[in-house]
This record gives C-alpha cells, sequence and structure tokens, in this order.
C-alpha cells in the first residue's frame, strides 16, 4: 500500500508495510537454514500477502485487555501491516455477538465464553484462542457495611488484616442475613466469566454455597446461600453503592474504582485465589484464523509484542500503560485508580495499600501462552457449577480444550519473532500444551488438567462423578 500524499514521499504506513516484508522474507530465510531447536521443521516466517488487513477488535474497560490496547498504541499492529480499529464494547454478551457475526474480527475475551460457545453453553459457534491476555488481574470487593461486620472475625497484624482473606469470614454474614429473611446478593460480569467462577472458588471454600445452574433454570441460583447475577463490569461500583448488590467480583480498575469512591473494599484478590490464574484469551472464530491465516499470524505476533513490552525491564513501561489505558477511547478511568494494581502496588481500603507485584502478569511466566491445561479447568468449574449438565470422561475434557486453544499459531507466532530478532528462544516454553499439576489454590486443592473428574471429586461443594441437579 504506497501513499503518497505527502508530496511524493512514503508514508508511515508504506514503511511499515515494506517493513514487514522485509522482516517475514528474512525470517522465513532464517529458518530455512536453521536446523535445530525451536525452528526446526518451521515454516511460519515468510514473505506472505496477508489476507485481510483492515480489522476491528473490541474490548471490555478492564486493564487486562492491555495486550490489545497497547499493540494499538504502540504501533505494534501496524508494524505488521495491520491497520486496526479497536472499540470498547457495552458488555461481554454484545462482544461475543459481534464477534460470532463477524461485526468484529477479534476481541478480548472471556475464556469461558470461547469455551461455553465451543460445547453450545448458551450459544453455539466455533470460537478459538492463539494468545492469552494474561495472569492474576481481578479481585472480589465487598460493600463497606459488610466489610465492617467481616473485619471483626479476622486476625490482624499490626493493626491490619492477615491476608488472603478467606471466605470463612463473610459465612456468618451471610447467615445472620439469611436468617433475617434478606437475600444476600452478589455481581460478576458473565455467567462463564473467570470472575464467575473465581467468586464461586472462594465462596465454596469458605463453606458458603454459590448456586448450581440446570438445564431448566440458568440463574445459577438453585440451593444457593448467596445470590449471584450479573453486572457489566463499568457499572459495579455503581451498583454497589446504590445498595442492589453486597459485593462483586471484576477486574480492574473497578475494585480500585470503589476504595477512592469510599464504598467498598476488596477482600481478595485472583493471586490469592489461585495464584496464576489464567484470566482472559484473545477470541476469534475459527473460520476466520482458517480464512486468513497469516493475518492471524500477524495478529497474534503484535499482541504478543505488546506482552513482551508490559512485562520488559520488571514493569519498567508500566506507568506509561496506565496514562494510555486512562485515555477516554480505552479504559477511561482516571490514571490515579489505575496505575496501582498496574505497577504492583494494591490498595485494599484507605490506610492500607500493599505490593503485589504479580497482580498483573502479561508475558512472564509463559502468562500469553494458551495452555490447554487451563481451558480443562473452566470446563471443571462449568461441570461443578452444573452448567455442563452430565458426567464427562477425561478424554472430552481434553479434546474440547485442544479444538478452543490454540497453542499451534501462538508458537508459530513466537518463531516468526525469535527468527526477526525481537524474541529469544527461552522466551516460550517446550510443552506439550499442559502445565505440570498445579497448586496456589486458596482450598489448598492441586488441580492436574489431565485428570479433571478426580480434581472435582475433591470438592465438599460442587457436582462430582455423576451427580446431577434436579
Amino acid at each position: 500500500m504506497t501513499n503518497t500524499s505527502n508530496g511524493g514521499k512514503p508514508t508511515r504506513q508504506t514503511l511499515t508495510r515494506r517493513k514487514f516484508l522485509e522482516t517475514t522474507a528474512g525470517a522465513a530465510a532464517m529458518i530455512a537454514t536453521s536446523g535445530a531447536g525451536l525452528f526446526a521443521g518451521s515454516h511460519v516466517a515468510r514473505a506472505a500477502k496477508l489476507e485481510k488487513e483492515q480489522l476491528k477488535f473490541g474490548f471490555i474497560k478492564l486493564t487486562d485487555c492491555a495486550p490489545v490496547l497497547i499493540a494499538q498504541d504502540k504501533g505494534f499492529f501496524e508494524d505488521e501491516g495491520l491497520f486496526v480499529t479497536v472499540e470498547a464494547q457495552a458488555n461481554w454478551k454484545v462482544l461475543l455477538d459481534r464477534v460470532i457475526s463477524g461485526e468484529l474480527d477479534g476481541a478480548h475475551m472471556l475464556p469461558g465464553q470461547a469455551i461455553g460457545a465451543t460445547i453450545g453453553f448458551g450459544t453455539q459457534a466455533d470460537v478459538v484462542a492463539p494468545f492469552a491476555m494474561g495472569l492474576n488481574t481481578l479481585a472480589v470487593t465487598v460493600s463497606n457495611e459488610i466489610w465492617a461486620e467481616m473485619k471483626k472475625s479476622l486476625p490482624l497484624k499490626d493493626g491490619k488484616p492477615v491476608h488472603p482473606i478467606k471466605a470463612d469470614a463473610l459465612k456468618g454474614v451471610v447467615e445472620r442475613y439469611k436468617a433475617a429473611g434478606k437475600k444476600f446478593n452478589m455481581g460478576m460480569v458473565f455467567p462463564t466469566s473467570t470472575h464467575n467462577y473465581e467468586l464461586r472458588y472462594w465462596l465454596a471454600a469458605g463453606g458458603i454455597h454459590p448456586g448450581f445452574y440446570s438445564t431448566s433454570d440458568i440463574s445459577g441460583q438453585i440451593s444457593a446461600d448467596v445470590l449471584i447475577s450479573v453486572t457489566p463490569p463499568p457499572q459495579m461500583p455503581a451498583t454497589l453503592e446504590s445498595g442492589t448488590i453486597y459485593g462483586y467480583s471484576v477486574g480492574e480498575p473497578w475494585n480500585q474504582q470503589a476504595v477512592f469512591k469510599g464504598i467498598g473494599v476488596p477482600v481478595v484478590t485472583a493471586y490469592h485465589i489461585w495464584n496464576r490464574t489464567p484470566e482472559k484469551i484473545f477470541g476469534m472464530r475459527k473460520d476466520f484464523t482458517e480464512k486468513y491465516p497469516q493475518t492471524t499470524l500477524a495478529i497474534t505476533k503484535a499482541l504478543l509484542r505488546a506482552a513482551m513490552w508490559l512485562d520488559e525491564g520488571n514493569g519498567k513501561n508500566r506507568q506509561e500503560a496506565a496514562k494510555i489505558f486512562s485515555k477516554r477511547e480505552y479504559i477511561g478511568a482516571d490514571y490515579d485508580v489505575i496505575v496501582g494494581p498496574i505497577t504492583g502496588v494494591y490498595q485494599y481500603e484507605k490506610g492500607d495499600t500493599r505490593p503485589l507485584p504479580e497482580f498483573n502478569i502479561y508475558f512472564k511466566d509463559n502468562a500469553s501462552y494458551p495452555y490447554y491445561g487451563d481451558a480443562v479447568w473452566y470446563l471443571t468449574q462449568m461441570r461443578r457449577w452444573g452448567q455442563i449438565a452430565e458426567a464427562k470422561p477425561d478424554a472430552w475434557y481434553l479434546d474440547v480444550a485442544k479444538k478452543v486453544y490454540q497453542p499451534g499459531i501462538y508458537m508459530q507466532a513466537a518463531k516468526a519473532l525469535i527468527a526477526e530478532g525481537k524474541a529469544k528462544e527461552g522466551d516460550f516454553p517446550t510443552t506439550d500444551g499442559f502445565h505440570a499439576a498445579q497448586g496456589g489454590f486458596i482450598d489448598g486443592i492441586t488441580f492436574d488438567a489431565k485428570q479433571p473428574n478426580a480434581y472435582l471429586s475433591r470438592f465438599k461443594i460442587g457436582l462430582k462423578d455423576n451427580e446431577t441437579v434436579n
């Protein structure tokens, strides 16, 4: 694409496109002469025309959409020959519907949305994930009134609550509300969201039943001690302030917003519910990736570069990232609200700010790699709470995970970046797509993705084996 509107001089678009062709051609040559290591047998970095250059991506106003916003703002998409528009979406349902309809070419997405669509929960569509958006990033916040009650039973150190705070401290509050005939309402962002499953995990670990789904009742409130319903992320603080809900699970900056407004207190983060929680994905229709493979590769390369930039130099770019996120067309929250968690400083309440350096991880520790095991974990939680109504064999979980998560595309992009000198071989994992068995959960239970039914059998609250919801 040549633009000579500037007095016949090539514009940045021309130079970027030329750079793309040159670097991919060079990468092809490098790979052709390499016979070992990560490059063996690779054919990913070749001079190839992008099938589609004009793209529109969706996002929800959360800091875990960072790789999309950074790839756009820092020019990484453009470097790959892509001309991208990014557009905030009203809620997760609208975002998913627009990806499925083709109005969006891809989006910052909940893992459970792609997985749910693939198995036909809520809607039926083939949505895949070649890239994971990062780890941790969410929290559970409660109102000041609820916090005052919880705090009475918590151990203190230097006058401050000892973390992590388990839901045991909330159980007595919930029981008092039930005894008084009052419903205890909490919010999350979408039925198949990380926020729903992490909130349920935290509650159940404290002996509080978060409720079941069934084929005839999709409220998720069957047998529930706490009634969990959907609220869009930016509306969480206002809904809490109105008294409609007593707490919520959401990503940032909407927990910190509650602190800054003086209306609520984040009591536990994803880091403490499951250290290394796989938070979001970049989702695309499967047929898009098949029709436009070179475009898909270029998108993934740009997202990888953004993730690397975000974690570069032990987070040296995070303050700049917070300024970018605060732009009205992006997240639009105040810089002061965004910057703390982004830079590893978390404010639980006024006067209680603590270091939490791994609250946001975008690239290090293989945070952007789409592990099959992460998809399996989401499927176990869908089964645990009745969104998957009947027992499935272990092989079924693994097969579904492999339909949705696409580490092959990710590694093609990684190899191309290595060949171009933009990444190192050691930056990426050597794996069959699965983690080793994982700990770090607030209840001490270990997760082995290759044994999902054995994992489910260890929970006191939730479906297991051949159990169903009547």
